[in-house]
């Protein structure tokens, strides 16, 4: 349940449109509902701003779909990640609603009305091969009702491309900084933005790159100032947590709603 279908609870509560009894049917489930095989945090998104997310991998289409379902029926959107199509397809039969995005492997359900953010999210990916973790950022950022840009394909290999896009980089409020190889490019952005940098190394790579570990060490160890990292492939975790720190920035040249 959201904050905001809660508050809408207590609201008819108030005015008599529905008994003591029935808001106190409706909240059983909270602070979570035990299914045997998972307990679901309903209270989630009171205290986090998000409802449970649904990692797929390691579950069955059963387990995921009754859970993707049991998200749903609180009216909160509803994110699943690393999804294939065949997942995709058991939980469409059950929600028909549901959007697959294919190069995230992501799976959405939007139920509450999109509020884009003022402010927006830079994602940031070195090369193609790394989209599949940026889209999987960018999926996860505008389901929490976040504007998001996309700055594709320019690594450093080719710098020119990064440098053409600067000044709208620079206008972001976050950057998720997407690479793998040597995983350089979050240190470059770093050094053109004013805003938090969240690195995310990929698995990207030839055999020194170990899967991303090279990247993750680079990103650990960048020069530049206000670069945070992320695990290996986690573009889940980049968007989310950019997300977060997008809903707290004031307006440039505010603190608290006052000009200095």
């Amino acid at each position: 349940m959201t904050a905001q279908a809660l508050r809408e609870l207590l609201e008819s509560v108030r005015n008599q449109e529905q008994s003591v009894d029935e808001a106190i049917s409706r909240l059983r489930s909270l602070p979570f509902e035990d299914l045997g095989f998972a307990k679901l945090d309903h209270h989630r998104a009171i205290r986090c701003g998000f409802s449970e997310v649904i990692y797929c991998e390691g579950k069955t289409a059963d387990q995921i779909v009754t859970i993707f379902d049991k998200n749903a029926a609180t009216g909160a959107n509803v994110l699943a990640t690393r999804a294939d199509r065949a997942v995709y397809e058991a939980v469409a039969k059950k929600i028909p609603n549901a959007e697959y995005h294919e190069l995230a492997r992501t799976i959405t359900l939007r139920q509450t009305e999109r509020l884009a953010s003022e402010h927006t999210i830079a994602i940031v990916s070195a090369g193609t091969s790394d989209l599949p973790v940026a889209e999987e950022a960018r999926v996860t950022a505008e389901i929490m009702d976040q504007t998001t840009e996309t700055f594709y394909d320019v690594g450093v290999a080719g710098i020119h491309r990064l440098l053409a896009s600067s000044a709208a980089l620079q206008r972001s409020s976050v950057a998720v900084v997407v690479a793998g190889m040597e995983g350089a490019l979050a240190s470059v952005v770093g050094g053109l933005v004013d805003c938090p940098v969240i690195a995310v190394p990929t698995s990207v790579g030839y055999g020194a790159s170990f899967h991303g570990l090279a990247a993750l060490l680079a990103m650990l160890n960048s020069c530049a100032s206000g670069v945070t990292v992320v695990n290996i492939d986690n573009g889940f975790g980049a968007g989310y947590t950019a997300a977060l720190i997008n809903r707290r920035i004031a307006p440039r040249g505010k603190v608290d709603g006052v000009t200095p």
